[in-house]
């Protein structure tokens, strides 16, 4: 039972089917013209800092770090509040290292990004496959989970409800991305991180008010209801002890979370360079706000609700957001608006965050593969029967049913994978994110000497290496929690694939460009002539189609 009165209940389904409605038609008023890909693709440019801030921020903030992290913390304490710590660190490091260039090199995709560095139809190929590897899976878990979520909060347990959530849900979010564009999904965002900052803000002054204001007697509850003992206060609970399994997670957590592609394509979305500085100081001052919100969250469930009452519903914890919400607003005036605006904020970051993943997958499938990639006609590679870039009209529309495809095929996914443990999926986005993206960006950035070859050697070595290691990770099976828990091939020694992964990226990138003869004066000159605008902050100047 999720603790939620029949009052609560209604509400929350009333508020589900108004928000959404809302939401779409949002989506259909603000949508772009047929032919403006720049306004499907950054909005026009049209957002002020406060906020494109907050659009970052609800981009970056996806339902899964939203529950995952809650239920973290409530499950082991201390190594859940490094991770939400990580999540904040992850923001500063986009902020002060990689938001400026990225913005300043004026593309849409991460394909945009990479060929100013190395020119040509094989990285923008290769980025769109790395794009596609790293935010399907995650919207394949955040699908999955929806199902379960609204059968949680609403009450109906049973197999029916939750496939026709899903696919519903799945529907509602294509709609969103193929119709809205930047600007639609954007306005959703925002909504999101201001209904989930309150949500959040209310849920954690009714938890510290229930303790008198006194976090030693929080901490001291939670340490007793925790079922660890003194060891939910200390470091190596989720790790069971393995520091370097530790020091794998966070930093993938901290590289790859920064470098997903619905994150950087939002730095194309400011008007300057002092736009988008202005940006990430409210993209970061909300992350760490509501990051500091769900640590006393996680650890009023603890506290509250019990080691066993948060297993009960999950062992993940994802539903501890949740039963804390019915825990503590059950019984006070005005709970029910309470639990129906957490349910409500859920809601919305499954619906947000989904959406701007689709669109993502969509706006490089579209720009990077069709239009500049595959069927592209340029200097480097003419032959005949190739076609010309598309007219912007056709790209839209390819941008559009692009959207339709990706969005199925995570719904379909998420149908099949409902019944499996799906965490594996999301480590899987956050690695790919920290092992190919990250060393592909910080090396086009700021190292002179990359190439092509460094380039593609990167991307492919940091996602393959990420899909062979996982598979012998705990979560895909030895453990009751892995996807095959009935099985045990479990031949990598930690949970993420970060310790040998990212270094991989970064070595085959240094090993792709050193060791071949044949280098890219060419390409190396355009760069240079380059390098000081996207360092410095020029206007930009338009994307290489090739």
């Amino acid at each position: 039972m999720n603790g939620f009165d029949n009052s609560a209940q209604s509400m929350s389904l009333v508020a589900f089917l108004a928000v959404g409605t809302v939401a779409l038609l949002l989506c259909v008023m603000t949508g772009p013209d047929r032919d403006d890909l720049d306004e499907f693709y950054t909005g026009s440019r049209s957002l002020g800092p406060m906020r494109n801030g907050l659009a970052l921020a609800g981009d970056y903030l996806s339902a899964a770090t939203v529950l995952g992290t809650t239920g973290i913390i409530a499950l082991t304490g201390y190594d859940g509040t490094i991770l939400a710590l990580s999540i904040t660190l992850s923001m500063v490091l986009l902020m002060f290292l990689l938001a400026e260039p990225l913005r300043n090199t004026g593309g849409f995709t991460m394909g945009d990004v990479l060929v100013r560095r190395a020119p040509g139809r094989a990285v923008r190929v290769t980025a769109c496959a790395a794009t596609i590897a790293a935010l399907v899976p995650m919207m394949v878990v955040q699908l999955a989970s929806s199902g379960d979520l609204l059968a949680f909060i609403l009450g109906f347990d049973t197999s029916g409800f939750r496939t026709g959530a899903i696919i519903g849900l799945g529907t509602l979010m294509i709609g969103y991305a193929a119709i809205g564009g930047m600007k639609g999904t954007s306005l959703i965002q925002i909504v999101k991180i201001v209904v989930l900052f309150v949500a959040s803000f209310t849920i954690a002054v009714l938890i510290m008010n229930h303790f008198d204001w006194s976090t030693a007697s929080l901490l001291s509850a939670a340490r007793q209801s925790s079922g660890a003992g003194a060891a939910f206060l200390s470091s190596g609970l989720q790790f069971e002890g393995s520091g370097l399994d530790m020091v794998s997670s966070e930093l993938t957590v901290v590289l790859g979370a920064a470098c997903l592609p619905h994150v950087t394509m939002r730095m194309a979305s400011s008007r300057s360079t002092q736009a988008v500085r202005r940006s990430m100081s409210w993209a970061v001052g909300t992350v760490a706000a509501i990051c500091l919100l769900l640590v006393v969250i996680g650890f009023g469930a603890a506290a509250l609700v019990g080691h066993e009452g948060i297993t009960a519903a999950g062992a993940s914890g994802n539903s501890a957001i949740l039963q804390i919400s019915g825990e503590i607003a059950n019984g006070t005036r005005m709970g029910a608006l309470v639990i129906t605006t957490m349910t409500t904020a859920i809601f919305l970051t499954l619906l947000a965050s989904v959406a701007g993943m689709i669109l993502s997958c969509a706006n490089s499938l579209a720009h990077d593969l069709f239009a500049h990639g595959l069927f592209a006609r340029g200097p480097h590679a003419a032959r005949p029967g190739r076609r010309a870039p598309m007219p912007g009209r056709a790209e839209m529309r390819t941008a559009q049913i692009s959207a339709i495809v990706v969005g199925l095929l995570a719904t379909a996914l998420a149908v099949v994978a409902r019944h499996w443990n799906v965490q594996a999926l999301a480590t899987l986005s956050f690695c790919v994110g920290a092992s190919a993206l990250a060393p592909a960006l910080v090396y086009s950035m700021f190292w002179r000497r990359f190439t092509r070859t460094g380039l593609l050697c990167t991307l492919i070595v940091g996602t393959l290496s990420v899909l062979v290691l996982i598979t012998g990770t705990n979560l895909v099976s030895g453990s009751p929690t892995s996807v095959f828990p009935d099985h045990d091939f479990n031949w990598f020694p930690f949970t993420t694939t970060g310790l040998v992964s990212i270094p991989a990226g970064f070595l085959a990138g240094f090993l792709g460009t050193v060791l071949p003869r044949h280098t890219a004066p060419a390409a190396r000159r355009v760069y240079q002539g380059e390098e000081p605008r996207i360092l410095a902050g020029a206007p930009p100047v338009p994307v290489d189609p090739r």
